[in-house]
């Protein structure tokens, strides 16, 4: 019998004290986070959609004031899109701003809500992970959530060997096992447990396992090695340059409007590239720095330089547009150059 079959066979058989050492901790220790607070489907479906690749954190100051604008399914469902992406600026990934908005159309006419997972994962944006958090949350439906952290915690419990391509392959390999695990009776709790012991106390570095409820259940911690797993593929970085311009004529700055078809940033302003400007980005690099960013954006490690220049001459070209000064806070724009343009602006005036 292998070592992780071996400690898987022996975590499953003793799946109720787990759970209930789980469960004790998690009632006893968790964070009072304001969709726990005032639990309701729509604060779950919303904070769901919020946390994936985002930390809690992060979230907080978003959830709030989105709560506050739009407080139910409805009142998302009549907003406009503008509305929606100028709550939703900073969090990144806007594609989930859209596809929350396009899921409270869905479910904003009369009707009952999905009470499971099947149903929800029929709906807008909603994947399997997000499908079992609110189907189980939400409406006590035993369905196990994995995502990063529960994959973290499964091979430390199991002492699992296997080499995995990535988290996406991890999660599909941990399933069955999170599924075997999940407390029927409090499923919500059980899946909410399993996140909060893997953002606070099960973490990828310098885990607290002298604190952990479920120490006594890992056959990692008790062979000293927890940060060994789980063992995953080195994920490739790239790197790439990008040159923009800043550019203003008569109290606006020029930016670049992505289309609505735009796979990742649609309708959001940024500060054009020197190609969207119509400007030789070599001759663009000549003018005055007047900003250098570097930032991460998936598997891209990107330095970004902005240089002050010229406005092009004649009629803006496509997907460019003169935005008053004045007018830049009533506009959605992606998170870093609503920072950036900001930063400028304030450089300008000192």
């Amino acid at each position: 019998m292998t070592r992780k079959t071996s400690a898987r066979d022996a975590l499953v058989a003793r799946r109720g004290p787990f759970q209930e050492a789980l469960l004790a901790w998690y009632r006893a220790c968790r964070r009072p986070l304001p969709w726990r607070e005032s639990p309701s489907p729509y604060g779950t479906v919303v904070s769901e959609f919020m946390l994936q690749q985002t930390r809690v954190a992060t979230v907080l100051p978003y959830f709030e004031r989105w709560m506050a604008a739009l407080p139910d399914f409805a009142a998302l469902a009549a907003a406009p899109g503008a509305t929606v992406l100028r709550l939703w600026e900073g969090l990144g990934y806007y594609s989930r701003a859209r596809s929350l908005h396009r899921l409270a159309k869905a479910v904003a006419p009369p009707g009952e809500l999905p009470r499971t997972a099947g149903g929800w994962a029929e709906l807008p944006g909603v994947g399997p992970y997000t499908a079992a958090a609110v189907a189980s949350i939400a409406f006590g439906e035993p369905r196990a959530c994995v995502d990063g952290n529960v994959v973290r915690i499964l091979a430390r419990l199991t002492r699992d060997p296997a080499r995995h391509r990535d988290g996406a392959s991890a999660s599909r390999a941990f399933a069955p096992l999170a599924q075997e695990l999940v407390n029927a009776r409090a499923p919500g709790d059980h899946n909410q447990a399993m996140m909060e012991l893997g953002a606070t106390v099960c973490v990828r570095r310098r885990p607290s396992c002298p604190v952990c409820p479920v120490r006594g259940f890992c056959a990692a911690a008790g062979a000293g090695d927890p940060e060994a797993y789980p063992s995953l593929e080195p994920k490739r970085t790239e790197r790439l340059s990008v040159v923009r311009v800043w550019c203003e004529r008569g109290g606006a700055v020029l930016l670049h409007r992505n289309g609505s078809g735009a796979r990742r940033l649609a309708d959001l302003h940024e500060l054009p590239t020197a190609c969207q400007a119509g400007l030789d980005p070599a001759r663009a690099c000549a003018g005055p720095l007047i900003a250098r960013k570097a930032r991460g954006i998936t598997r891209f490690r990107v330095l970004e330089s902005i240089h002050s220049a010229r406005p092009p001459p004649g009629r803006p070209g496509p997907g460019l547009v003169w935005v008053r000064i004045g007018d830049l806070g009533s506009i959605a724009m992606s998170g870093p150059h609503r920072r950036w343009t900001t930063q400028i602006l304030l450089a300008r005036k000192g």
